[in-house]
Formats: C-alpha cells, sequence, structure tokens
C-alpha cells in the first residue's frame, strides 16, 4: 500500500531508511544462520546419535545467532521509531507552521474540534505508518527474496514453491485492502465529526444549560458515539477477515513445502538436515509477509489521516515575496487601489473595487450593515488574505512586497472577542511584549482603565484567568485588550468595535481608554454605535463590498446619502 505524498516525505529520513534496509538484510541472513545450526543440532542428536561434547560447539553458535537476532530487532525498532518521531515531529511542525501562516481568514470555515483533532490524533496514527508500516513492507521486499534465493540454490524444488506461492500473500492483502480503504476513510471523518462535535457541546455548555438542552444533547452524542462504533466496527471485521486469509495462506503454504520435503525424505531423494533446513526457513519466508498483513489496518488508518492533513496543507496562504521588504521607517498613510476580493466558492466579492486612503494620526471608520465587506478589509490590511487585484500600499511600498511578520508588528488589534488565554493576567498582557516590565505592564493597564479591577482580583497580576478568561466580564476583557496593545505600541490600530456588546459604564471606560491609545497612530475601527461614528476623523461607507462614501460625520449627514439613511437622518 503505497501512498505517495506519504513516501515523499521520507526524502528526511534516507539514511535512516537505508539503514534499516541494511539491518533487515543482517537479519536474514542470522536467520538463515540460526536455522542452519538448529537443523545440524537436531541432524546430529537425533540421527547421527552425537556425544552430547560434540554438541556444543554448535549450540554455542546457536546460542549466538539466536542473541544477535534478538539485538538486531531491538536496534531495527530503534532505528524505525526514531525515523517516524523524525517525520512526524517536521510534520506536525510544518502543518502547525502552515495553518498560522494561512490565518484566521482562510481557517474560519473549519471547526476547532476536527483541526485538534488532525494535529493530535492524525500525526499518532501517521506514526504507525513509519514506524511499523513501512519497515515491513521494506522488510518484505527484501527477507522473502534472500531466503528464497538461498533455497533455491540449495534445492530447487522447494525454492521454485517458495517463488510461486509467496506473491499469492500481497495479492490476497491487495485485494482485502481495497475492500476496507474506503471504511478506514470514513471512519477517520466520524472521529474527526465526532471531536469536532464533542468541542463544540463543552464551548457552548453554559449556553446549552440555560436553553435547558444539555440533557437534550446527550442523544445526539450517543447517536454520533454509536456511528463511530458501528464505523469501527466494520473496518475491524475486514482487519480480522485480512488477518484470517493470510495466516491461512501461510499455512497452506507452508503445508505444500512440508509435504514435498516429507515424501521426498521417504522416497530418499532429499537428506534429513537439508530437508529440515528448508522445512525451518519455510515459515521464516512466510512470516514477513504476515507481519505486513497486521500492519495493514494501520496503515490504512495512516493513510486515511495523512489525506486530511495534505488537505490542510494546500489550504493557501498570502503570498510571500523572494526579497521581503520592511514597512518605511517613518509615518506613513494607507493608500487602497481598486481593491477587490472574493471568497472561494461565493459569487459575490466580499470586495469590490475599494480605492481610499487611510491617512496618519486619523481615526477612520468602517461602517455599513453585515458582510458590506469590513471584516475582509481588516484581513486584507492584517494581510491574512492578498487582493484578488488592486493594490494596497503602505507609503510607497506594496504591502504585498513587505514581509508579513514584519509588517504585522507594526500592527495592533483589538477584536470585538478578543482572545485571552489560559495563563495569569501578566501572562496575557506579555504576549504583545514579552520583555515588558511589571512598571511598564501597570503603566499599560493604568491607561486602559484595567488597573483597578486587576489589583481586586484575588492575586493580582498573577491572578490566573482560566479558559477564555472566565472570571472577568466583557468589559474587563476588553480593557485587557485594550492594555495589551497599548503595550504593544504600534503604529497603526486596527478595533472591530470593541464596545458593541458593553454596558454604558463599561463603554464610558473603554471610550476613555481609546483615546488615549489612539494618540499619533493610525486607528482603523468598525464602527457600529454613533460614539465611536462622532470620534472619527473619516469615515467609510461599505455596501456589497464598495465603496458608496466617504468622509467625515457632518459632511456625509449633509449629502442626504446612504449614511444618512443608515442613521435615520434622511430628510
Amino acid at each position: 500500500m503505497i501512498h505517495r505524498p506519504l513516501i515523499r516525505l521520507t526524502r528526511r529520513i534516507h539514511g535512516l531508511l537505508a539503514v534499516s534496509a541494511g539491518i533487515s538484510l543482517l537479519m536474514t541472513t542470522v536467520v538463515i544462520a540460526q536455522m542452519f545450526w538448529l537443523s545440524l543440532i537436531i541432524h546430529e542428536a537425533f540421527m547421527e546419535g552425537a556425544a552430547q561434547s560434540d554438541l556444543h560447539t554448535p549450540i554455542f553458535f546457536l546460542l549466538g545467532v539466536i542473541l544477535l537476532r534478538g539485538l538486531l530487532i531491538g536496534i531495527h525498532q530503534y532505528v524505525n521509531q526514531r525515523g517516524a518521531v523524525r517525520i512526524k515531529s517536521d510534520l506536525r511542525r510544518r502543518l502547525f507552521d502552515h495553518l498560522l501562516d494561512a490565518g484566521p481568514a482562510q481557517l474560519k470555515s473549519e471547526r476547532t474540534g476536527e483541526l485538534t483533532a488532525t494535529l493530535t490524533e492524525g500525526l499518532e496514527k501517521i506514526d504507525a505508518y513509519f514506524s511499523r508500516y513501512l519497515p515491513r513492507a521494506l522488510h518484505v521486499m527484501i527477507a522473502p527474496l534472500v531466503i528464497a534465493g538461498f533455497v533455491l540454490s540449495i534445492d530447487p524444488l522447494s525454492g521454485i514453491i517458495l517463488l510461486c506461492t509467496g506473491p499469492l500473500i500481497p495479492l490476497f492483502m491487495w485485494l482485502i485492502g481495497s475492500m476496507a480503504e474506503k471504511r478506514t476513510q470514513k471512519q477517520w471523518r466520524a472521529l474527526s465529526r465526532m471531536s469536532a462535535h464533542f468541542l463544540d457541546v463543552l464551548q457552548g455548555l453554559t449556553t446549552l444549560k440555560l436553553f435547558g438542552r444539555s440533557r437534550s444533547l446527550e442523544t445526539d452524542i450517543r447517536r454520533i458515539s454509536n456511528r463511530y462504533r458501528v464505523t469501527t466496527m466494520g473496518v475491524l471485521k475486514i482487519a480480522f477477515l485480512s488477518g484470517l486469509v493470510l495466516e491461512l495462506a501461510a499455512s497452506l503454504s507452508t503445508a505444500i513445502v512440508a509435504v514435498q520435503i516429507g515424501v521426498r525424505l521417504v522416497e530418499g531423494h532429499i537428506p534429513f538436515q537439508l530437508g529440515l533446513f528448508v522445512l525451518l526457513l519455510a515459515p521464516e519466508f512466510y512470516l514477513p509477509f504476515r507481519q505486513l498483513g497486521t500492519e495493514h489496518h494501520a496503515a490504512m488508518e495512516g493513510q486515511a489521516a495523512a489525506d486530511r492533513i495534505f488537505e490542510l496543507l494546500e489550504v493557501p496562504i498570502p503570498s510571500s515575496p523572494a526579497k521581503p521588504l520592511a514597512p518605511p521607517n517613518k509615518p506613513f498613510d494607507l493608500e487602497l487601489y481598486d481593491v477587490s476580493f472574493r471568497y472561494p466558492g461565493r459569487e459575490q466579492q466580499a470586495v469590490d473595487g475599494i480605492t481610499a486612503t487611510i491617512r496618519h494620526g486619523e481615526i477612520t471608520a468602517l461602517m455599513g450593515p453585515s458582510g458590506a465587506g469590513k471584516s475582509t478589509l481588516l484581513h486584507l490590511l492584517c494581510r491574512h488574505l492578498d487582493p484578488e487585484s488592486g493594490i494596497i500600499r503602505a507609503g510607497d511600498i506594496d504591502l504585498q512586497d513587505i514581509n508579513r511578520d514584519v509588517w504585522r508588528t507594526h500592527l495592533a488589534v483589538v477584536p470585538q472577542h478578543p482572545a485571552l488565554f489560559h495563563g495569569s493576567v501578566l501572562d496575557n498582557l506579555r504576549m504583545a511584549r514579552a520583555d515588558a516590565t511589571l512598571d511598564e505592564l501597570c503603566d499599560a493597564a493604568t491607561l486602559a482603565e484595567a488597573h483597578d479591577f486587576i489589583t481586586r482580583l484575588p492575586d493580582g497580576y498573577e491572578t490566573m484567568l482560566g479558559e477564555q478568561a472566565w472570571r472577568l466580564s466583557g468589559g474587563e476583557r476588553q480593557r485587557l485588550a485594550i492594555a495589551r496593545a497599548y503595550l504593544k505600541d504600534a503604529p497603526i490600530l486596527l478595533l472591530d468595535e470593541p464596545a458593541s456588546h458593553l454596558d454604558p459604564e463599561s463603554e464610558e471606560k473603554l471610550g476613555r481608554a481609546f483615546e488615549r491609545i489612539a494618540r499619533d497612530r493610525t486607528v482603523i475601527v468598525i464602527a457600529h454605535r454613533l460614539r465611536t461614528i462622532y470620534r472619527a476623523d473619516r469615515i467609510l461607507v461599505l455596501q456589497h463590498g464598495r465603496l458608496v462614501e466617504e468622509g467625515a460625520h457632518e459632511d456625509l449627514l449633509a449629502r442626504n446619502g446612504a449614511y444618512a439613511h443608515m442613521l435615520g437622518r434622511t430628510t
């Protein structure tokens, strides 16, 4: 079972694979030596009546090759596991880096639980492919051929039987494997959906409790779990059937070799030791095929997981210039020239031919109904997305020519629902600047109107917030996000109306913090409330992805157009 994308990953461990192949060859040679000494001891002891003292040397050699075989098996497993760990670690790092580079805009259609299952369980499935299945497949290409060639040289008839019956086992394996492949992919999809569903339930437990739906979801969980159980049992049935067929084929093939050797022994056409030697080698010839068959199920699981992993690796990421530039080292305006973008699978443009200038030192508000393109425009400015057409310039430099990571050091973002992680207040604030001192953190929190409530927490700045900062109110979360943005001290500030769900008192505190952080910065804010709109120096009014109006509040009202209509001020 060859999976081309997975096989291409073995380029990283070609040295370890060569060592594994060499060990397989040594192990096969040792097996031949072991069976030779065993057949010799049995022949001398039972057929020739040799004295015990005469058998010391053969027994010593037999014990030596047995110990050597055990040592080689251990080394073989170590080498294979080391190669699997290297590939798995590289692939996990590559996948994680790719998802980070793709950004939230490209992954918003993915389910978090499914992605988590892929990054954890999926990569562990691949481990079995490289640590067990692939080495077995490599061993199958070496050991049976060496044994068959050796037997063919000492007993042509037995060698021909081995060469004729050996290929039957891979044939049966392929026939049964083709039946199980689709079921294994279905099993992996069921596991991913179940993981995503469980995470959704846990994250929405509060809502489910409030609506009295937590108990009713037991039926859904039971149904999804049962579906996964049925799918898994179907795969295991085929796996057990595969094991039965392979064992039966190997046993019958060994029996054919044994019968023809027995008949020739009775007729005196083959010496006893030679016949016993060949008979002992026959199971060792079929053993690699049987071992490969036992790992076949693990290989299919690994391939099903790999299909999803490589699908995620195809998620497009914003372009990266060959020689990335740095942003201007002096204050600059952001200029958009005929910028358009459309999400894959959608007919309507999310952003359609926008041309505008966002001036340094001004507050620019983006206003429009839901779906007008405001969030997409922020994603374009953060370089989570690249325009399909048009140009965004930072000063006189095309934004796509700037190194993404360096560009993002010039941005501070306060989203509508800020992400606060499980950790202390200090940990969450230091995400903006890891080297910030405690005094700097306190100053930023004070400017963001957050210092007072932080000091009232049980352990002050050392208080553990818990997942999603459950011990804080919505306004407190937003003020922590403002403090984090202030601490970063970036020249461009992007806000997705952080006050849209706050009470008047929290909004007032957040407004004062916003005014402090907005000084001498380029501020772009998605506006939903009038207070935010009144603060703006320039308002960009969007409809259906197009810029329909721009100007100051009073000027736009005087035009009596789309802006006035949204505010209900038309005359």
